[in-house]
């Protein structure tokens, strides 16, 4: 696997309540990442790559929704993984962050926890990059449009860009940077999930989102974002009273 970011941003719902919302991205040289290493809920985000285990995502999840610190969670799945030397493992909840990069994975390997440059948490961890730079570029392209840390959580009127479009943003900064090394393999995926604590009468067809086969994944993903938005205001517009009063069976196909 190649480079992942893993987000948490507080931010004030319309009615003035708080939330919370977790996102993470992953792009990698081969097919099908977004079934291997994005992993995210109400109560956090989780990356599992390099030697993959997927249970390390699932569990992690469900560690973090029994009330398990995402440090403590991680950390007690990797203690039990003897495997763990040749893990990538990172991950945030509401109140901290978690990064680990196994002494085996394939160079150039590293991560980065920014958790203190921003009002909520992120990190940043790749295995056969380029060099370093690619984390970077992925760091700083998050940063860029993350709320600074202490702004205090981020009303409708003041939020950044919405979380999936500036995770697309932070992994094509890390594509463009150099990315993965491995140039003789051209099949190539990309994937984002983006969670969040609010309560909806619809599920938002815009936040699970995977291309599995391409030469031009952050390409393709930006699109399909696109694509899934524009579908999801159209559906909304023209059905969303349908909907709410369980009437679907009387709208005429079209």
């Amino acid at each position: 696997m190649t480079f992942s970011i893993c987000v948490h941003e507080p931010y004030t719902d319309d009615d003035g309540e708080p939330q919370h919302r977790f996102g993470v991205a992953v792009t990698t040289r081969l097919a099908g990442v977004g079934t291997l290493c994005p992993f995210a809920s109400e109560h956090g985000a989780v990356a599992t790559q390099s030697l993959v285990n997927v249970e390390l995502g699932r569990k992690g999840l469900t560690y973090l929704a029994d009330g398990l610190a995402v440090e403590d969670a991680l950390q007690s799945l990797l203690n039990a993984d003897d495997g763990a030397p040749n893990r990538q493992l990172h991950g945030v909840d509401t109140d901290g962050s978690f990064v680990f990069s196994g002494e085996e994975c394939k160079p150039w390997f590293g991560h980065h926890d920014g958790s203190d440059a921003v009002d909520g948490h992120y990190t940043v961890a790749g295995n056969l990059l380029t060099g370093e730079a690619v984390v970077e570029a992925v760091s700083d392209a998050y940063e860029a449009t993350a709320p600074p840390a202490d702004a205090g959580p981020t009303t409708p009127d003041g939020d950044p860009a919405p979380l999936p479009e500036r995770l697309v943003d932070a992994l094509a900064a890390g594509h463009e940077t150099g990315g993965d090394k491995r140039e003789e393999l051209t099949v190539q995926s990309a994937a984002l999930v983006v969670e969040d604590t609010e309560e909806r009468p619809f599920e938002r067809a815009y936040t699970d989102l995977r291309v599995d086969a391409t030469e031009t994944p952050i390409a393709d993903l930006r699109e399909t974002y696109e694509l899934a938005v524009q579908g999801h205001e159209d559906a909304m517009a023209k059905y969303e009273t349908a909907y709410e009063e369980d009437e679907m069976s009387d709208v005429d196909d079209e």
